[in-house]
């Protein structure tokens, strides 16, 4: 058996491997989720500014979002103005799953 040993000295992510298994997100997706997770969380969680660091686009990583809402990794919040004008997003990211989050999410939506 071959054995594949890696030194990590620094700028290295320690994240779940749940995701990375989750058979029913595609891999794209997984890879998007990994980024995410190493990002800081002050960074640019917006589909241009993460466009701006991966090879799709804005529609490929609208779309992988959507896909990351559905499975409960990820909620989206939108935040408005006193004149109820769109102002900002809040994105919650998660290592695994929430099934309650899946549910309120198809309604914030």
């Amino acid at each position: 058996m071959a054995v594949c040993r890696v030194e990590k000295n620094k700028n290295y992510t320690t994240m779940s491997n749940f995701h990375l298994r989750d058979k029913n997100l595609s891999n794209k997706s997984r890879g998007l989720l990994s980024t995410m997770l190493s990002l800081p969380e002050n960074w640019d969680y917006t589909t241009r500014g993460l466009a701006a660091i991966c090879k799709d686009g804005v529609d490929g990583i609208t779309a992988q979002l959507k896909e990351l809402e559905q499975r409960g990794y990820l909620v989206r919040h939108r935040i408005r103005d006193s004149n109820g004008r769109i102002t900002d997003m809040e994105y919650v990211i998660y290592e695994e799953p929430q099934a309650q989050l899946k549910i309120e999410a198809s309604y914030d939506s």
